[in-house]
């Protein structure tokens, strides 16, 4: 693995050591993760290969856990001869399985370390790695560029940043060789490229169901439990609804609140500051290309997003029923429409605002207008 931090990134100490290439030293172990190959074999038993794109898709995909796991496996080994780090978070079958915890840091049944507000996933990391005062979350990915992560960073370290005040937190990344965008990254952020990675003899040896050599156990007085980590109080729905009433104080909304550290950094993690509704007569003025046939909606929730230019723009929720969510950005005139997740955190976010945002929350046109202007200007 050789390091190769962004122009702009501080030098780590991750980076002055090169992990090896090679299963060798793994033995079996990325033999005992998980991985769902019953749709890529499906495929392979009707004929498709590499020249076909649905199986392509499918094999990336593979090829990504594949990858994930085994620069888990070459972290575990380094973290544990490296004096500057004190203690990683041990996860996937170095771990006994256990059930996620609510509002907790904590490994799901799958082996992922994740958070949780109740019972929704908040964010999940591919590896946690601690010195005296610094936390490294990282991310290992064989994406060809990296410029669309920059908002899944930013959610991913004010996470951290609310969970462990005390720490530093940076993010290292593991890409494959020819990855783009990595001199557009945060500051807090370096990268560690490989050789290009192959995961062909990984899904032979799982659809074989070849005998494996048992799993290598890596013994360190590091090792840390994240469900044993002592976290800041972080109330998710709380928060979301002490934002609400902070930002409608003024009117459309009070900037300096909006404008504060602490505000941002809760932004970046919900992705979306909430900041009232609009009636739905009101919302087909804003958005007249657009018309809902048989929709029970009664209103359109407004919340501000940031942009990857650096800017906000202004993003809409309209619930026309239950568990049917949409998603409405407007540019150019043009509104697009995206369906939400119906078991999603959006929408339990929509049954939190139900409770919440009365009348009192109300955006008149007029107001809606003013607070497009006032985004427009401003940056982050």
């Amino acid at each position: 693995m050789v390091p190769n931090p962004p122009k702009e990134a501080p030098i780590l100490i991750l980076d002055h050591t090169v992990i090896p290439e090679g299963d060798a030293e793994l033995g079996d172990n990325l033999l005992y993760y998980d991985y769902n190959i019953d749709h890529l074999l499906s495929l392979e038993a009707k004929g498709l290969t590499m020249e076909d794109e649905g199986y392509i898709s499918a094999f990336r995909s593979f090829e990504g856990e594949v990858y994930e796991n085994y620069i888990y496996e070459k972290l575990l080994r380094y973290a544990a001869n490296e004096p500057e780090i004190k203690s990683f978070i041990i996860k996937g079958p170095h771990k006994h399985r256990t059930r996620a915890q609510s509002d907790a840091l904590s490994v799901s049944w799958k082996g992922q370390i994740i958070y949780r507000a109740r019972h929704k996933e908040i964010g999940e990391f591919d590896g946690l790695l601690f010195t005296d005062k610094e936390l490294y979350f990282v991310e290992m990915t064989l994406v060809k560029s990296v410029s669309n992560l920059k908002k899944r960073l930013r959610k991913k370290r004010a996470l951290l940043e609310v969970l462990f005040p005390r720490y530093n937190v940076k993010a290292l990344l593991v890409l494959n060789e020819g990855a783009t965008g990595t001199s557009d990254l945060p500051s807090y952020a370096s990268v560690w490229l490989t050789k290009p990675y192959s995961a062909r003899h990984i899904l032979d040896r799982l659809s074989s169901k070849s005998p494996r050599e048992p799993m290598i156990r890596i013994e360190s007085s590091k090792i840390a439990h994240a469900e044993d980590l002592k976290i800041a109080a972080f109330k998710y729905y709380s928060t979301l609804t002490w934002m609400l009433r902070s930002l409608r104080t003024k009117s459309p909304i009070d900037v300096e609140f909006f404008r504060r550290g602490a505000t941002q950094r809760y932004h970046d993690i919900y992705t979306k500051v909430y900041v009232g509704y609009v009636s739905m007569e009101d919302f087909y003025q804003i958005a007249p290309d657009l018309k809902f046939e048989g929709s029970n909606a009664t209103r359109a929730v407004v919340a501000i997003e940031k942009d990857h230019s650096g800017g906000y723009f202004l993003t809409y929720f309209l619930r026309h029923g239950g568990k049917k969510l949409d998603n409405v950005t407007i540019s150019g005139g043009l509104s697009k429409v995206v369906k939400k997740d119906p078991f999603g955190i959006t929408l339990t976010e929509m049954n939190h605002l139900d409770k919440v945002m009365d009348t009192n929350f109300l955006l008149s046109l007029s107001q809606h207008n003013e607070l497009l202007k006032l985004i427009a200007a401003m940056t982050h």
